[in-house]
């Protein structure tokens, strides 16, 4: 895809990942319609791209809302992309977590970017060639302990990638998967940056995610996973998951350790 013709929807716009991909799209002349609930982190790109950036307020979890964006994005013409960026997150063991912890989790980073992506395809299929983004993580291929919610919705997100890309194939719209590893956001716990640090996991800045997938839409790839390590795994994982079982159950002490931090007892 060619980004300086790109039309863009972009959900979790004011997030760590979701910013640095609107500023890398519009650096490269795509027009960016940046879905979030608040403007504040948003607003340095607006005025620095007047002519490239809008913003659309929305709660993606709410039908009326979503309506809002499909609105939004006939007023601008019309759309051949699609990045469902938005996400939230837990570290913790599963009986730490609340039902609604748990049902917000399921209604931002799965109900939502399936029931949105539903709305806007008739808009991306008007388009010459178009793309739906999903952006996962690797945490999609692999479950991890202190993570089984997170990973439920990002393993149910890489097989709506999946299902989706071929229920298009005879269509002009691609789909891309996006599993990125950790990396540097507010959406993670200072228990979860201890975890990383701990175990020494490979841990990206939102701009070289973002630049990757960027990248990635230029080339019409079908999948993007970063970290060489993180992809090892995966495929190790897929062919031999009892060895991966082995390794990642020397983990659990620290995991248990870290989850029961006072942050999340104060909750």
């Amino acid at each position: 895809m060619r980004l300086s013709e790109a039309r863009v929807v972009l959900t979790g716009a004011s997030g760590g990942i979701g910013l640095a991909i609107a500023d890398a799209l519009c650096a490269s002349g795509a027009r960016v319609l940046a879905v979030a609930r608040h403007r504040e982190t948003l607003a340095p790109l607006l005025s620095r791209y007047p002519q490239h950036l809008c913003w659309v307020a929305a709660d993606l979890t709410c039908s009326a809302e979503r309506r809002k964006v499909l609105a939004a994005a006939e007023a601008i013409g019309g759309i051949n992309l699609l990045i469902n960026a938005a996400g939230v997150n837990h570290f913790a063991m599963l009986e730490q977590l609340d039902d609604v912890e748990i049902n917000a989790m399921l209604a931002v980073n799965i109900s939502a970017p399936i029931c949105l992506t539903k709305l806007l395809l008739p808009l991306l299929k008007q388009a010459d060639s178009a793309m739906v983004v999903n952006v996962g993580s690797t945490y999609g291929s692999i479950g991890y302990a202190g993570y089984a919610s997170y990973c439920a919705t990002k393993f149910a997100l890489r097989g709506f990638s999946e299902a989706l890309r071929r229920e298009l194939a005879d269509t002009r719209v691609g789909v891309l998967y996006v599993a990125p590893r950790a990396t540097r956001t507010t959406m993670n716990s200072s228990a979860a940056q201890v975890l990383n640090d701990a175990l020494n996991a490979g841990v990206d800045d939102p701009q070289t995610v973002a630049s990757a997938v960027v990248h990635s839409i230029a080339g019409d790839r079908r999948d993007l996973y970063l970290g060489w390590k993180e992809r090892f795994f995966v495929r190790l994982n897929s062919l031999f998951p009892h060895l991966v079982d082995k390794g990642l159950r020397k983990h659990l002490p620290l995991i248990r350790r870290l989850s029961t931090k006072p942050e999340r007892e104060k909750r």
